[in-house]
C-alpha cells in the first residue's frame, strides 16, 4: 500500500510532497478571483474594483489548544474560522485563505487529515477558497499559521476608530460561554488525570462547542447590510469584551458607558459559573474566544436594532474625558480595565 493511501502512516514515510498531495488533490475552487490556487509557486488573485483585506493567525500546541480534550476537526474548523472572523469584522467577506502547519512526529497521516477535515468544512461553509500554504517539522508539537484575505468595496470597510459620542454599543449573541466550555474542559482534564473517572459533561454542549466549535458572524454582517446600517466602528471579542471595548474608544479617541445588565449572558453560562466561582460577567468581561462581533451605530438605528434579538445594546459612546466605565447592577461606576488573553 502506499504511504499515502495509508491512514496511519508515518509522515517521514509520506514526505513532504505526498503530504501536500494527500490534503490538497480534491480542492475546487469556487470563488471568481481565485485564478491559481494551489499547485504553482504561488496563488493568482484578481479583485477588480475591490480594497483586499488580509488577516493572519497563529495557533500554538500548548499555548492556544490542548489536543488532550481538543478534537483536530474542531481545531481545523477554529483556526480557519478565526480568521474569517476578523474579516467579517472588516465589513468584509472572507475569500482565500493559506495555511501553513509544522508537525513533530506523533502525528500520522489520519491525524493531519482529521485537521484538514474541519478546515475544509470551514471553508466550504463560509465559501473560502484554500489557494496555498507550507508544511515543515517540528520538535514541539503542532504550529497552525493560517492568512485569510478577504475582499471589499472601499467605502463599506469598518475600522475601529470610527466610534462618535452618542452611537450605541452592541454585540452580538452572547458573551462569555466560550471561557466556562475551557474551564469545564480543564476541570475535567484534572479530574480525569488525577483519578481516572471520565468526564461528565452531557449537561453543558453549548458551552463546549462555543470554545471547541466557535462561528464566525457573517450573518450579522449580511444583517446590517440587509438593514442599511454601516457600523462606525467594528471588532471581534476574541480578547474579551472589555479588551475590545477598550481597543475601540482607545483608536477612536472616545469614552464609553456600558451597563452590566444589558451584556447577554447564556444560561449555561450562569450555571458554570455557580459551580466554578467565577461570574458569568467577569467572564463575559474577561473571557475572551467568543468570536462575536462589537460595534457601534448611529443613535438614530436604535428602533431598528433594538428589535432584532441577535444583537443586544450594552451602553454608548461619550467624550474620551468621561472614561471607559461600567456601570454594575447596583449602578456604581467601575473603570473597565482589559484583562483577558495576554499573549506574553
Amino acid at each position: 500500500m502506499k504511504p499515502e493511501n495509508d491512514k496511519h502512516a508515518n509522515l517521514s514515510e509520506l514526505g513532504e510532497f505526498g503530504l501536500i498531495k494527500m490534503l490538497t488533490e480534491k480542492i475546487t475552487l469556487k470563488n471568481p478571483g481565485s485564478l491559481v490556487g494551489v499547485g504553482d509557486d504561488a496563488a493568482v488573485l484578481d479583485y477588480p474594483d475591490k480594497q483586499v483585506v488580509v488577516t493572519t493567525d497563529l495557533l500554538t500546541e500548548g499555548i492556544h489548544f490542548d489536543l488532550v480534550y481538543t478534537p483536530l476537526k474542531h481545531l481545523g474548523y477554529k483556526a480557519a474560522v478565526i480568521n474569517f472572523s476578523d474579516l467579517f469584522a472588516m465589513n468584509a467577506l472572507p475569500r482565500q485563505m493559506l495555511i501553513s502547519i509544522a508537525l513533530s512526529a506523533k502525528f500520522t497521516t489520519q491525524m493531519i487529515a482529521e485537521l484538514y477535515e474541519g478546515i475544509y468544512l470551514a471553508c466550504e461553509r463560509y465559501g473560502v477558497d484554500l489557494v496555498g500554504g507550507d508544511t515543515s517539522s517540528s520538535v514541539t508539537g503542532l504550529t497552525i499559521s493560517i492568512t485569510a484575505i478577504g475582499e471589499a468595496v472601499k467605502d463599506e470597510i469598518v475600522y475601529r476608530n470610527g466610534a462618535k459620542v452618542n452611537d450605541l454599543i452592541c454585540v452580538s449573541g452572547n458573551l462569555g460561554s466560550a471561557y466556562m466550555g475551557l474551564q469545564l474542559l480543564e476541570r475535567e482534564k484534572k479530574i480525569f488525570g488525577s483519578t481516572g473517572q471520565q468526564p461528565e459533561m452531557d449537561e453543558y454542549g453549548y458551552i463546549l462547542e462555543r470554545h471547541l466549535k466557535p462561528e464566525p458572524r457573517g450573518d450579522i454582517v449580511q444583517l446590517l447590510r440587509e438593514l442599511n446600517i454601516k457600523p462606525t466602528s467594528m471588532i471581534d471579542i476574541s480578547d474579551g469584551l472589555s479588551s475590545e471595548l477598550l481597543h475601540i474608544c482607545t483608536a477612536s479617541k472616545k469614552g464609553c458607558l456600558v451597563y452590566a445588565s444589558k451584556i447577554p449572558i447564556d444560561p449555561e453560562t450562569e450555571k458554570m459559573g455557580k459551580e466554578i466561582n467565577i461570574d458569568g460577567l467577569v467572564a463575559a468581561l474577561n473571557g475572551g474566544e467568543d468570536y462575536e462581533l462589537l460595534f457601534t451605530v448611529p443613535l438614530s438605528a436604535f428602533e431598528i436594532i433594538g428589535k432584532r434579538p441577535e444583537i443586544s445594546i450594552i451602553g454608548h459612546i461619550v467624550d474620551e474625558s468621561e472614561g471607559k466605565r461600567l456601570v454594575t447592577q447596583t449602578g456604581s461606576l467601575v473603570d473597565l480595565k482589559a484583562q483577558g488573553w495576554k499573549a506574553f
